[in-house]
């Protein structure tokens, strides 16, 4: 797979470049420093995944975003960068990007790229408990009635993501009975009959 990144940090380049080329499976295409280089590196190399900082000088990596989604709605983008603020995080969901992740977890990095080349929504931990508490935008969900809890909408979005009972289980060092409890209840909750079920709902209200 043919990824692009974008960071204002040379060393946070280097970083990245030199994590992601040690799979096997991906390369590396181009790097740039600035949102504006994203919007024109992509437009060229129209790579499989951009990976891309948010605080950028001139033009921040949200504003980048919106330009080539615009453009192409069918761009992979995926946001890293060391900030977890919530309005960040709203606008990585609103204008349609396909993941939002620290730098400081740098083992997931590649295995977050790797799932947005596949067509997952991928969003950190960290990411994902912000997720209920966030209000007026795509990701609020409408689904407080529910009474779902926090824990159940962890697994929720995951589901949506499209993981196993097992990759989520290992995701939130849950067993895989425990996880398949959640989504029988889940599933009661919401009146659903199955986890496709779960994850269409899911999207309706995204």
């Amino acid at each position: 797979m043919r990824i692009l990144i974008i960071d204002d940090d040379n060393l946070a380049l280097a970083y990245l470049k030199t994590i992601l080329e040690a799979e096997p499976a991906i390369e590396v295409v181009r790097s740039g420093n600035s949102g504006q280089q994203a919007i024109e590196l992509y437009q060229r190399i129209k790579p499989d995944v951009l990976l891309m900082d948010i605080r950028m000088d001139e033009m921040t990596g949200i504003e980048a975003a919106d330009e080539i989604l615009a453009a192409d709605k069918e761009a992979k983008i995926l946001f890293l960068t060391t900030f977890s603020d919530d309005a960040y995080i709203a606008k990585a969901f609103q204008i349609g990007a396909k993941g939002y992740i620290l730098k400081q977890n740098f083992d997931s990095i590649a295995p977050s790229v790797k799932a947005v080349c596949m067509g997952q929504r991928v969003f950190g931990d960290e990411i994902i408990t912000k997720l209920p508490g966030l209000e007026g935008n795509r990701i609020k969900l409408g689904i407080s009635k529910f009474n779902i809890t926090e824990k159940e909408m962890e697994i929720i979005v995951q589901v949506a993501n499209g993981l196993s009972n097992k990759e989520i289980a290992k995701t939130l060092f849950l067993s895989e009975g425990t996880v398949r409890n959640y989504i029988s209840v889940i599933l009661e909750k919401l009146n659903l009959r199955d986890r496709t079920q779960l994850a269409v709902y899911y999207y309706k209200h995204t």
